[in-house]
This record gives structure tokens, sequence and C-alpha cells, in this order.
């Protein structure tokens, strides 16, 4: 049999170290299924819905390390790919995209299932290109793998499905993808400068995220040189919050009082691989220093003294000798202490007493992150499960945690969780999943069962979308629109072949999610939690508190007088 387009496309994938695409089949991807099948170098990962797949292929490229790849045929197919690919392109993780396509000849003719792929991609992608020939291959694919790679974003390869079929005898030479690892740090005089206004402040505060993964130790040197607190955004939680004497929490939306007031007591703020978007939760009018591997994010977000380019490992090497050792421990002291009586207060109300029901959502993301493996990768919904991961999950070095941290795209968990389960087989994969994110995918937990795939899926159940009904009962408005038909998961799982597991009483949480976790296989944990269990950021603004005070009044107007009971139980102007 003569070699064809898409046989020269599997093998130049092969050969940059590819072991799997994910995607779900459709004649417009034939002729690529059919290599797949006869080069048994590839796996074929089947799932049911192709967002699916496009943020499974995120979670492996994310924890592996290495690019990953996605696929859909044409039309409705490949535009399935569009969130999670921008939740990829959004979140800096290297993957490309097969976006098949209709017949060439027909393409331009409004045919069945036609699309305009160069442009529907264009957003979310940083190369977009149409294979339409033979001698275009392997170095379209090449090309695409390394733009992805250089870009730690989303390729998309266009290939009409007439096109995968052609004959191509081309021999594929082994190219191999480069992954360089170059040392980036500021010139010397922007060091010097930076060191400067370090030297120059007396209340230093660190404001570190996800560009921070790989720099634990040089951060822990700079801040006891500094004798600074250090506040953490969420996507550096995995990477800092371990082994940290100077942690004081997170700040923003989901963050804690200790973390904020540590950001608004500063006269030195320095911005360490984070490109935080909340600008109410920023400073005024101190001394602000950004660190970003990304210039066009230098100030983008609160207005800069400095701003350097650098990576953060490299350019804290870098800076340490041109700072002098600070030797007030006071302020640092100060900022502490607050996250410990924080913690506390946080801690005490992760409790839960037999027969009292529903179950706090705090209590059961305690239970869990006590009970899960100290290398779990974990993965959570967008919403309340966010917000309870980040104040209680335990990271310890070894743990991960994916989410949908700068898109904000709901029913992430589930997919994420396909991509690490595949991506790391053997290691622990717990998925925290709101009622309304899971099922919005809720088909792909069929793809558990169908690949064996031991993911335990833990179901906040509270019958609505509750972070919204706090969104809205901040801003004065009665909720609507967020209330979900009360679900049993579990008897759904049961229905699917699946574990599954109902706890309506806390007494029985402990056991359920051990059941759950020793189980061989898939597992879902359904938890009925409170609705009302309403957690507010730390800075409550004018506004807020006049939302609140209006929707309690329409609430109480509307004959919602009990539900203003229930809200006043979980204290909610703590």
């Amino acid at each position: 049999m003569a070699k064809t387009i898409a046989d020269v496309l599997i093998e130049t994938l092969v050969n940059a170290g590819v072991k799997r695409i994910y995607g779900i089949v459709g004649d417009s991807l034939n002729a690529i299924l059919d290599s797949i099948r006869r080069s048994e170098k590839i796996e074929w990962v089947g799932v049911r819905h192709e967002e699916v797949a496009a943020f499974a292929a995120g979670a492996e490229a994310f924890l592996n390390d290495h690019i990953a790849v996605c696929a859909g045929s044409s039309g409705p197919g490949n535009l399935h790919l569009i969130n999670g690919l921008y939740d990829c392109n959004h979140s800096r993780i290297p993957v490309l995209a097969i976006a098949a396509h209709i017949q060439s000849s027909e393409i331009g003719s409004e045919y069945f299932q036609q699309t305009r792929p160069e442009l529907i991609f264009k957003d979310c992608a940083h190369s977009i290109e149409t294979v339409q020939r033979a001698e275009q291959m392997p170095s379209m694919v090449n090309l695409a793998l390394q733009t992805a790679i250089a870009n730690r974003g989303v390729s998309v390869l266009v290939i009409p499905g007439d096109v995968a079929a052609l004959d191509d005898n081309v021999e594929v030479t082994h190219v191999p993808v480069h992954t360089a690892e170059p040392v980036i740090r500021p010139s010397n005089n922007d060091l010097k400068k930076l060191a400067e206004y370090l030297n120059n402040g007396q209340k230093v505060t660190l404001l570190c995220g996800g560009g921070c993964a790989g720099a634990h130790d040089e951060l822990m040197n700079l801040c006891h040189k500094l004798k600074s607190p250090m506040v953490v955004a969420l996507r550096g939680k995995e990477f800092l919050e371990y082994d940290n004497p100077y942690y004081v929490g997170l700040t923003g939306l989901i963050g804690y009082s200790s973390g904020y007031h540590a950001m608004m007591d500063c006269d030195v703020l320095l911005m360490l691989g984070t490109d935080f978007p909340y600008r109410q939760f920023y400073p005024k009018n101190v001394t602000v220093l950004q660190v970003d591997i990304r210039s066009a994010h230098l100030g983008r977000r609160t207005p800069l003294a400095h701003g350097v380019v650098g990576k953060v490992k490299d350019t804290i090497e870098a800076l340490l000798p041109l700072l002098d050792e600070k030797d007030n421990d006071q302020y640092l002291e100060k900022h502490v202490n607050a996250y410990k009586k924080v913690r506390e207060g946080l801690d005490e109300l992760a409790v839960g007493k037999p027969g009292r029901k529903p179950i706090h959502p705090q209590y059961l993301t305690k239970v869990v992150s006590d009970l899960a493996d100290e290398n779990t990768v974990f993965t959570c919904d967008v919403g309340t499960p966010t917000l309870w991961s980040a104040r209680y999950l335990k990271m310890n070095g070894k743990r991960r945690l994916l989410g949908s941290f700068n898109h904000g795209t709901m029913a992430n968990a589930l997919p994420q969780a396909i991509g690490a389960a595949i991506a790391q087989p053997g290691r622990q994969v717990v998925a925290l999943c709101g009622d309304g994110g899971l099922s919005m995918l809720m088909g792909d937990l069929l793809t558990l069962r169908q690949h064996k795939l031991p993911v335990k899926v833990v179901v906040f159940n509270n019958n609505s979308l509750s972070f919204v009904e706090l969104e809205m009962k901040a801003a004065g408005y009665l909720e609507t629109g967020t209330e979900l038909v009360s679900t049993d998961f579990a008897a759904i799982a049961q229905a699917m072949g699946l574990e599954g597991i109902r706890v309506e009483d806390p007494a029985d949480l402990e056991g359920a999610v051990q059941q759950a976790f020793k189980h061989d296989g898939p597992a879902i944990i359904d938890v009925a939690v409170n609705r009302q269990e309403l957690s507010l950021p730390p800075k409550i603004t004018y506004d807020q508190a006049q939302g609140f005070s209006l929707w309690m009044l329409k609430a109480v107007l509307n004959g919602h007088g009990n539900e203003i009971i229930e809200v006043a139980k979980t204290n909610l102007f703590r």
C-alpha cells in the first residue's frame, strides 16, 4: 500500500515523541485513523465530546511537559475543540490540534459541515496552516509542533479529508522537536535597578504565580534576605505552598484576608511570574516591581516602577548577590501570624458533625485532601470547587493541581482528569466537580469506563450554580436561573457501570471517600453539600456590602426569609 499524507503525519508525530491523539472519529478523519491503526505506534483515545479531547491533551502536556495532540472531524467536530484550546493557549500549554476539513474540491461552496478553521481558531492559536499538497509534508507538521512548543501554546493543522488520503512517498527523517531551556535573566543594569528598589524598601511583599515553578529554593532565599511575606496567586499554589515559612496565603476572589493585607501593607510589591488579573486587589501608591518571561505582560495589570524580563529562577539567582539582608523581622512576623490565625479560622469551618446536614463543602475538601495519596493529581471545576480546592487542598511538592484558572470555563475537571490518568498511569487522579460542571460534559464518565481509568470523581452537589449565586447576591440581585434539579449522580454512575456512592450525612463521608479511593476502577462520590455556604473575598467593598443588603431585602420581600436564616448560619459576614 502506498504511503499517504496521513501516514507521513502519524510517522512525524511518532518521531516527535507523541504517544496518543485524543478525539472523536468522523469520515474526514478516516485516512488518519487508518494510519493510526496500521502504525501501531500511536494510540487513539476516543472520548465522547471533542472539548474533552482538547482539555485531556492539555492535561497530558502540562503534567508530562511535552506537547500533546487532539483531533476533530470537519465542521462541528473540530469546532468543539475550541473551548479546550482556548484554555491551553491561555495557560501556555503546548498542544497541536488536527482540524480535519471538508474535501478540498468543495471548499468555498457552502458544502455540508463547511466552516472556516483559519478564522475560527485565530484567537486561540499561534499557528494555523492548511495542508493542500503532499510536498508540504512533513515540514508543515514539524513547524506546527515547534511553534506550539516555542510559544507554549496551540498550533492548528487543518487537513481536508481527501488530502489526508493522497499518496505521499516522501521519506520521513527523524527530526525531533526542540524544547530549549535557555537561561533568561535581565541585563546587569536592570538587575541593579531592581535591587536598588528592593534595598530601599522597608516592607517588601512578594506576589508569586505559576511562573515560579521550579524556583522554590531560590524564592525561600529571597524571602529570607528581604524578610518578605509571600502572597501566592492560585497557579502558584502547587509550587509554593509547601515547606514555606513565608507563606501568607492567597489573595483575590478566592483568597484570604492575610494575603490581601500583606499586599496592602507593603511599600514595595514584587510580582514574580504572575499575571494576576484583579486590579482591585493591588495596592495603591506603592512601588510595584515585576519579573515576567513575557515583556508584553509588564505593567498591564497595575502601574510599575520597574519591570524586567526573565525567568523567575534565573533572575533571583542573579539578583540575590545584589541585595542587602534586612534585619527587621517584625513586618514578616506580623503577616505570617495573621495567616496562622486565618488558617485556624478556615480549619474551624472544615468540620462535620454526624446528622448535621447538608455537609460543609470545606469538610468534604479537607477529607479528600487528608485521605488522598501524597502524589495525587487534583483537578477542579471552575466555581466553588476551585474556591474550596484553593483553601483546603494541601500541596506538598509532589501533588499537582489543574484547573481552568486563566480561561475560567465550566466542566474542565473531568476532561483534565482523563488526560492526567492516561498521561501518568498508576498515579491517583481526583476530579473535584460541581454538579453544574459535571452535568455539562457528563457523557465522558463513559470514557472512564471505556478506557478503564481509575479516576475518582468527587461531586459537590448543591443543586445550584452556587458561585454564580454568590456573584448575584454580591451585586444585589435575587438569584435567577441558578437552581439545578436535584440529581443523584451516584445512581447515574451505577447505571453507567461505574462505582457510585451517595453521601448525605457527615458521619458517612470519610468511609465513603476511603471506599472510593480503594476501589479498583473509576468511582463517583456524590456528596450533598450546603448550598448556602457562601465565602466572600478578603476585600469586601462598599458596593458588595450594599449589594448583599439589597439582596437580603429583596429576598425577604419575595418570601425567602428561610434562605436568609440559612445564610446567617454560615457566618456570611465573618
